[in-house]
Formats: structure tokens, C-alpha cells, sequence
């Protein structure tokens, strides 16, 4: 029986090089910004998010915890449920997420749960496009080509459709 790897490509930026695309660099920049308004008074985790669709707009979210754990809901999918509810018709280029406490960053960028990454991939999916996926940290950026990264042997509901 054969071993079998895995492996995966990812691109690591200073977050302060200037080397981010401008556009990109805005969509962090709103990722960033929209975490204050992070509902997270048990965790005091707060994560946003950024959306940048295919007409160049873009769309935020940020977690929303609830004493009725697991009620809440994370940044990522509060971002994506809304662009596919209110935009079925543009695509998701990409996604931005960043994290930590008041002010401060997380030191490392973060990287979405199993169901957002899950959420994430249906979307991708359904759109038949990649989304990049971009995660922030207090000096360093970390940029995937598409969710499929953060997903491998992924469920994709493809053996539920007949």
C-alpha cells in the first residue's frame, strides 16, 4: 500500500511591504476595521471579515456570539451568507479575515473553522470559481490561490445528487 502526500502552495506577505495588491490591500484594510463591531463578549475574539466580489464591491461581517452557545456565528459565514443572499448573481473573488482583541492583531494570521471552511467551499463550488483567501496577522499575511487549500478530501456533497 503506497503512501500518498498532500501538499499545498501559499504566499507569505509583510503585511506593511506595500507588495499586497491594492485592491486586496483595501479588502484587508475593511477586514481589519469591521472586527470593532464584533459581537464577542465571551470569547473577546473578535474576527472580521471581507468579501471582495466580482462587480468590485465589497461585503464584511464579523462574529456574533451568543450566551445560548453555539447560537453565534462566525465572521466568515455572517460575510458569506449575506453576499449569496443579497448578490446571487456576482461571484466571490475573495476573502480577507482578521482577528484578536480590541486594537491589537492576532501575531499570527488565523484561519477559518471546519464550518466556514466548509460554507466557503460550497460557495466556491457553486460559483465555479476560486476564492482567494487571505488571513491577516500583525505583520504577515498569508494568501491562498483558492479555498480548496484549506480543504482537502473535502465533502462536497457531490455523492448527494443523483
Amino acid at each position: 500500500m503506497p503512501q500518498m502526500q498532500l501538499t499545498i502552495s501559499y504566499w507569505e506577505y509583510d503585511l506593511n511591504d506595500g507588495a499586497i495588491p491594492q485592491d486586496i490591500q483595501r479588502l484587508i484594510d475593511k477586514s481589519i476595521a469591521v472586527r470593532e463591531g464584533a459581537y464577542a463578549p465571551y470569547s473577546r475574539f473578535q474576527v472580521g471579515a471581507a468579501l471582495l466580489l466580482s462587480d468590485g464591491s465589497v461585503v464584511t461581517g464579523n462574529n456574533q456570539e451568543n450566551g445560548a452557545y453555539p447560537s453565534g456565528l462566525c465572521a466568515e459565514r455572517v460575510a458569506m451568507f449575506y453576499a449569496n443572499a443579497q448578490y446571487p448573481h456576482l461571484s466571490i473573488r475573495a476573502i480577507a479575515l482578521a482577528a484578536g482583541e480590541g486594537a491589537d492583531l492576532t501575531q499570527s494570521p488565523i484561519t477559518p473553522c471546519g464550518a466556514c471552511r466548509q460554507v466557503m467551499l460550497e460557495s466556491q463550488g457553486r460559483q465555479n470559481h476560486p476564492i482567494e483567501v487571505w488571513m491577516v496577522g500583525k505583520n504577515k499575511v498569508i494568501k491562498l490561490s483558492s479555498v480548496d487549500s484549506l480543504m482537502t478530501f473535502a465533502f462536497d456533497g457531490s455523492s448527494l445528487k443523483k
